[in-house]
């Protein structure tokens, strides 16, 4: 038998709602963006790469020597394009505690200064994965494929970060604005 106290706190809003991601939404074609396309392909491209790994090497006997290095390279490109799809719902991990306990002002000042360090952040690995990737010239070790083409993935999905961040930004604000 619990008893609830007067003097307790009331719970503050959070930012994220973790329990909305259990809802039973319907789905809608109009949420997605083509980097979410080009996420799930690579996620499906990854999954049957690693179950060829795991039948030929398992079931036949016999390992395909290109798949380990492949699936390495799919995982890192779905990652860095997933978190495109992060930067875009604004949903990316961050530390709420602080928003909790703050003022609304001083909450919604760090919110925009968190906001726009990202886009800060983001802006500037472009341009380093940018120039890592042009002055790479070696090929993968199993495939006869450029190296740069992972570090072009990766300069790309920051560059995508940056521009939904920024556009994220701008319409959680412009209406404040007006």
């Amino acid at each position: 038998m619990s008893e609830k106290r007067e003097d307790s706190v009331p719970a503050a809003d959070p930012l994220i709602d973790f329990e909305s991601a259990f809802d039973d939404t319907p789905f809608r074609l109009n949420d997605y963006r083509l980097e979410d396309l080009a996420t799930l392909i690579l996620f499906w491209a990854l999954i049957l790469v690693v179950f060829a790994q795991f039948f030929s090497r398992y079931v036949m006997g016999s390992s395909i020597g290109w798949t380990e290095e492949i699936a390495r390279y799919l995982l890192i490109g779905v990652g860095f394009l997933g978190s495109v799809m992060a930067a875009r719902n604004g949903s990316h991990i961050m530390v709420e505690f602080f928003y909790h306990y703050m003022p609304a002002w001083q909450s919604r000042l760090l919110e925009r200064l968190v906001g726009a360090a990202s886009l800060g952040f983001y802006l500037a690995m472009t341009w380093v994965t940018y120039r890592l990737a042009s002055r790479t010239n070696s090929l993968m070790v199993s495939v006869d494929l450029p190296k740069s083409l992972i570090y072009y993935t990766v300069c790309v999905a920051f560059a995508l970060m940056a521009i939904r961040t920024a556009q994220r930004l701008y319409l959680k604000y412009r209406d404040r604005a007006a």
